[in-house]
């Protein structure tokens, strides 16, 4: 008889997540950040690149930047590096920026 709770096998191939929308709650702040950001106005606010270049390599969108900004300081990560790290790793962002 087993007295414990074991884990799955970390080899076992799965799906993980199948949908990023099953991982975040409806009550979870990034979805505020993420309503609040898509309410705004970024060219009248002065960020720039909000349309894009004809040439050079595609940038990221201002307001996938933003979002990842806003995070970042209502959760206390202050470092760019952390937030990177955060956007590998942490569900809740990569639902923000969508996988990016």
């Amino acid at each position: 008889m087993k007295r414990f709770v074991e884990g799955v096998d970390r080899n076992q191939s799965t799906l993980f997540p199948e949908s990023l929308e099953d991982w975040v709650h409806q009550d979870n702040p990034v979805r505020v950040i993420d309503a609040f950001v898509g309410e705004l106005d970024l060219a009248a606010l002065g960020f720039g690149g909000v349309d894009p270049a004809a040439t050079g390599r595609p940038s990221y969108h201002p307001a996938v930047l933003l979002k990842l900004y806003v995070y970042g300081y209502l959760n206390r990560v202050q470092s760019s590096r952390r937030i990177e790290r955060e956007a590998g790793c942490n569900v809740e962002v990569m639902w923000l920026t969508g996988r990016l």
